[in-house]
């Protein structure tokens, strides 16, 4: 990645995990000046002992003079803060997806922000079919989750700031399955699962989907590009992936058997099965409150082909992938066998 001669200062939200923590690091180690807001205040301070100015924030109760003075003087905001998960209350959607983006993205534009890159989502795509080469045009008739729907609400909010803002730049990346260093979703679920069933990972479909990836890096190169590029369209919005589609068993295969050396087995079960599973343990999420292990929506996601067209990232924001699948896999094995010494 090419930084520019004078570093600007970058505020990153959701910096105590995933992605933005790689990205909160990531700038550090380029010779940004990072302010990394996150509520985990261990990783919090695991990040000021490496040069991230650190504050303990929560974006959706914020109120608007603190969120004022956290932009003031920022160059570019990173807003990778979000609940990304595919079940959960309303609400709570709503506060940290919602509100929050919206809240920042009024603080952003009345400082007069330089540029503010908005992490969405591909989920807005899902509709429980098999689609190939999905553009950034395509919303599903009807959101599969509170997660996606929070997310397209909150790129509403985005666009409505760039009319209000026109000085600032925002711009809409929607990453699809981001794994890698720190990753609290992809790679634990199936660490948890193996371990749950000693090896064996049950997958619709025997894990065939034809699936897009994104490497965290990958992501934080997109973000920087966004955050560079010139002309770029106003509330622009980019399909990210490693744009190299897989079958998902052959990714878990390079992951856990090639790469960590685990004796795995995927087993296939038939989709409507966990389908009825998932809605049952759902059903009965709704009066425990706590998240069930299978959701229809993890279930379909497992089961169906998903892949994005990269065009208008390719052509406006120049964005090609800097690790390959190969290389990203082989990263984020490195990575899990560090955490284990």
């Amino acid at each position: 990645m090419t930084q520019p001669s004078l570093f600007p200062i970058v505020l990153v939200t959701g910096a105590t995990s995933g992605l933005g923590r790689n990205a909160a690091l990531w700038l550090q180690q380029a010779g940004y000046t990072v302010i990394g807001l996150g509520r985990d205040q261990q990783a919090g301070a695991e990040l000021a002992k490496q040069g991230v100015k650190f504050v303990a924030c929560d974006l959706s109760t914020a109120e608007p003079a603190a969120l004022q003075a956290l932009v003031h003087q920022v160059d570019w905001v990173w807003h990778c803060a979000a609940l990304s998960a595919p079940w959960g209350d309303k609400q709570a959607f709503m506060a940290a997806n919602v509100v929050a983006t919206q809240k920042l993205a009024q603080a952003a534009g009345q400082a007069g922000v330089q540029r503010f890159v908005h992490i969405s989502t591909p989920s807005l795509y899902f509709d429980f079919q098999n689609r190939q080469q999905i553009p950034e045009s395509f919303v599903a008739r009807t959101f599969a989750n509170m997660y996606a729907q929070t997310k397209f609400i909150a790129e509403g909010c985005i666009q409505q700031a760039q009319q209000q803002y026109p000085k600032t730049r925002f711009t809409m990346l929607r990453p699809r399955g981001i794994f890698g260093p720190y990753d609290r979703v992809i790679v634990p679920r199936l660490q948890e699962q193996l371990a749950r069933f000693d090896g064996v990972l049950k997958l619709p479909r025997g894990g065939e989907a034809y699936v897009d990836l994104t490497f965290a890096l990958n992501v934080v190169h997109a973000m920087q590009l966004a955050s560079t590029q010139p002309n770029l369209p106003p509330a622009a919005v980019y399909n990210i992936s490693n744009q190299e589609p897989m079958v998902l068993r052959d990714v878990i295969d390079t992951l856990f058997r090639q790469e960590l050396g685990h004796d795995i087995r995927i087993q296939a079960v038939p989709y409507h099965v966990l389908y009825a599973v998932a809605t049952g343990m759902e059903a009965v999420a709704k009066i425990t409150g706590k998240e069930p292990m299978l959701t229809r929506y993890s279930v379909g996601a497992l089961s169906f082909d998903m892949t994005l067209c990269p065009r208008n990232a390719q052509q406006e924001l120049g964005y090609y992938p800097l690790y390959s699948m190969q290389q990203s896999i082989a990263l984020t094995a490195q990575w899990l066998q560090q955490q284990q010494r």
